[in-house]
């Protein structure tokens, strides 16, 4: 079933209230706040805000490295040894950290680093360039439909990241239609559609239950017959079934291939930066079964491990696309590794 939504005229209604005690995002009260442009920022105020949102994972890294260092004369061993505690315990990861400290060992040996006062720059640096992963851009004008599969377990915030992706194409003046394929989740197709009401967008979906490749198969013969730009396609995260998650997702992928040979022009896979490092082991799991072409890191605001992005980034080498910075529509921003590092190092 294909629904496209209007322009609804401003109103208070029970479902509104019915739909916060749901968890699901409340409509819009009308276009004007869909394609209301965001507030501009210059690299100074967004990199204050980054910090902001930050606040919890700086704390824990850069905030620690300050105390460290502080009277401290020389880099000796002593110094490394504890600067490993820190990085170990704000989630960068044993195998991250080792390389970290091999880097600025090698700074020290070179005499580039001997100031305990530029340590915390020197880490920022080696950071960046983990996080500054050589991959093209994720670029939705170069396919249409440019079609995006979204994968993650259930609880990272995937439906709601995909209502939040969606409403930065249409800014963008694309026109993107979103598809509920976790058929085996009747609440994800509602809070789906919830997000589709809410920004104004095309959805497809059927009745809990449905095979989720016939909604897939169907919803791209929707999308081409309509020349919809990007297809953002929201997927399950757990099976209730005996069906083995990774098999169904492989399953669906073929789907896609067969409708349109280029397609998945992206897999981004959702994680919850709160999990800390069960996230790397979460990225390897679906980046051994599908291949994921990026990453999306959510409740970032809310966390103080988001050093995690760097482990994950070192490991599977997969660019971070978007990090989600709080619940405002908005908060889905682009990454960039050198504000990143800045924030919480």
């Amino acid at each position: 079933m294909l629904k496209w939504f209007r322009k609804k005229d401003a109103e208070t209604t029970p479902s509104n209230m019915a739909a916060a005690e749901a968890g699901l995002p409340p409509p819009l009260q009308g276009d004007a706040e869909v394609v209301a442009e965001e507030p501009q920022e210059d690299q100074g105020g967004f990199l204050a805000r980054l910090r902001h949102r930050l606040a919890k994972s700086r704390e824990r890294l850069a905030d620690r490295v300050d105390r460290l260092v502080l009277g401290k004369r020389h880099i000796d061993a002593e110094l490394l040894e504890d600067l490993e505690e820190i990085l170990i315990t704000a989630d960068l990861g044993v195998h991250t950290t080792e390389l970290l400290l091999d880097r600025v060992r090698e700074r020290v040996k070179r005499k580039e680093l001997q100031d305990p006062e530029r340590l915390r720059e020197a880490l920022r640096e080696e950071m960046e360039a983990i996080l500054s992963v050589d991959a093209p851009p994720l670029d939705p004008h170069r396919a249409k439909p440019f079609v995006v599969m979204m994968i993650g377990v259930n609880g990272v915030g995937k439906t709601t990241t995909i209502g939040k992706l969606a409403h930065r194409f249409r800014q963008d003046g694309l026109t993107p239609m979103l598809v509920a394929a976790d058929t085996f989740r009747a609440a994800a197709a509602e809070q789906l559609e919830r997000w589709a009401e809410r920004i104004q967008v095309p959805i497809i979906r059927q009745q809990s239950g449905a095979d989720p490749s016939a909604v897939v198969f169907d919803a791209l013969d929707a999308a081409v017959a309509r020349q919809v730009d990007v297809v953002l396609i929201d997927t399950a995260g757990r099976m209730h079934t005996k069906v083995n998650l990774m098999e169904e997702l492989k399953k669906l992928h073929r789907v896609i291939q067969r409708k349109l040979p280029e397609a998945p022009h992206e897999i981004l896979l959702v994680l919850d930066a709160t999990t800390g490092q069960n996230a790397v082991s979460q990225a390897r799991l679906f980046q051994e079964a599908l291949g994921v072409t990026g990453l999306i890191l959510t409740k970032l605001d809310g966390t103080a491990k988001g050093g995690v992005i760097v482990p994950i980034c070192q490991e599977l080498r997969l660019p971070v696309r978007y990090i989600g910075l709080g619940e405002a529509l908005d908060d889905l921003r682009p990454f960039d590794a050198a504000a990143f590092a800045r924030a919480v190092l």
